[in-house]
């Protein structure tokens, strides 16, 4: 049995188009801990392309010159590295435009990197080390842009990986493909795919790949089965900036809110409304049988959040389904690439030191951090030209993230909350916050070059 729910925009075919709810209170998920556990916007093209077209010259000259200020950049570890590579672009761009306009085309990616299945490793804030093993198709070409898909396992309350244990248990032979990348993380009882150590790992490891090879960053897609399924619904309600949609096979949400696993995460159905995902999840599965999930379903679809949700007759906790399930999955993903710059935003949350943050909208201050789980801070954007409409609740301060992808930097941008007009002027654009993002998320097509800060509290 499959059941799929509308997306708000552009449906692909056999989907239906309803409208986005409109009432700003926060719903999250009360009981289930007792249970078992697209297309580019015109307007945004035509400005983005004129913006562009007037640091052409520049970037031709950076192309002739070989680009190297952009390639160091983008390949550059450590703090001193990152430093010099910075000077060096400021030195030889002339403005925000030729900056912007030189890290949106990106580096110079070598052909000369490693194909077929490797591992590596990183360490962590905390000391841990992190383990991932990375496949890439023997065909790879450094003038194409990959999807790339993280592949999260089960099994997490486990000790730590040692070094050439292969933790996806099929092997990575199988995991072979000629049009994307592979990722495959590790995790351990020390690390959960839910715990914050993991939520740091992942984007991390992200900037590991991007360094290295042609990433289409918005088709970066996360898979997980059992315990990585539950992964993937934690970075789905979380954290989803990075990533265009989510499939989480044999999971459960619910574990999210089992302090069993270290955690009791308060969940914000709001927060999944702009990232599908593709549930499955057996009839007969000992663990977590489909059934145990008809409570999350219903909240999704009365939330109108785009979903599939398959359940396998007869299945238990496996994945025998997959080969059968393959080609509806593959058109899912490319029906759903993300959009980096949607025209309207929401998020919710009760901390504002992390998991504060959807695209280009950011909570920054909560009103009441001491109360959070009673009142969380919930915000919604819409986004018109350069006019911001914005809604909020238990809000005392928070960011617009703007690019010239989105709004006309040579216009005065509005801002207007709960009804009132709070900024109305024009934001002048840096180098250093284009610089900043760049390097935290080597994603060319989410680039911001300005921070409007706005804040709620009384003066």
């Amino acid at each position: 049995m499959t059941t799929r729910s509308p997306r708000p925009t552009r449906p692909p075919p056999g989907t239906t188009v309803t409208a986005t709810r409109s009432d700003s209170s926060a719903r999250c998920i009360p009981s289930l801990a007792d249970s078992n556990p697209g297309t580019g916007n015109p307007k945004r093209l035509r400005l983005a392309a004129a913006w562009l077209l007037a640091a052409s010259a520049p970037v031709l000259a950076a192309e002739n010159s070989g680009g190297s200020p952009v390639t160091d950049f983008w390949r550059a570890v450590t703090s001193e590295e990152q430093r010099v590579s910075e000077q060096a672009l400021l030195a030889a761009s002339e403005d925000v435009a030729t900056l912007y306009a030189w890290l949106k085309e990106g580096p110079a990616f070598s052909p000369d990197v490693q194909t077929g299945a490797w591992e590596a490793e990183r360490t962590g804030a905390d000391g841990l080390i992190f383990r991932y093993g990375v496949v890439v198709p023997d065909s790879y070409d450094p003038e194409v842009s990959y999807p790339v898909e993280f592949l999260l396992h089960g099994g997490v309350a486990r000790p730590e990986w040692g070094p050439g244990v292969d933790w996806w248990r099929s092997g990575y032979a199988n995991l072979q493909r000629e049009d994307r990348i592979f990722v495959v993380p590790a995790a351990w009882r020390e690390a959960f795919w839910w715990h914050d150590n993991q939520a740091d790992n992942l984007p991390a490891v992200l900037r590991e790949v991007k360094r290295l090879y042609n990433v289409d960053d918005d088709r970066v897609s996360m898979t997980g089965i059992s315990d990585g399924g539950t992964g993937a619904y934690f970075f789905a309600f979380k954290q989803p900036s990075e990533w265009a949609s989510f499939m989480p096979y044999i999971g459960h949400p619910g574990v999210l809110r089992n302090p069993a696993g270290g955690v009791n995460y308060r969940l914000y159905f709001e927060n999944l409304t702009a990232k599908p995902l593709y549930i499955v999840n057996g009839e007969l599965d000992r663990l977590y049988p489909a059934a145990s999930l008809q409570s999350f379903i219903d909240v999704l679809i009365e939330a109108e959040v785009e979903h599939v949700f398959r359940v396998i007759e007869g299945g238990g906790h496996d994945t025998r389904w997959l080969p059968d399930e393959t080609p509806a999955i593959e058109r899912f993903k490319t029906e759903h690439p993300r959009d980096p710059f949607p025209d309207s935003l929401q998020w919710v949350t009760d901390r504002d030191d992390r998991y504060n943050r959807n695209m280009w909208l950011r909570v920054d201050r909560m009103a009441s951090p001491e109360f959070p789980a009673v009142m969380p801070a919930v915000i919604r954007a819409e986004r018109d030209g350069n006019r911001f409409t914005v809604e909020a609740t238990a809000v005392a301060g928070f960011s617009l993230l703007l690019s010239p992808e989105e709004v006309d930097f040579s216009e005065p941008i509005t801002v207007s909350v709960n009804g009132e007009t709070v900024y109305e002027d024009l934001v002048e654009q840096s180098t250093e916050t284009l610089l900043r993002w760049a390097r935290e998320t080597l994603d060319r097509q989410a680039l911001f070059t300005a921070e409007l800060a706005i804040s709620l509290l009384a003066e």
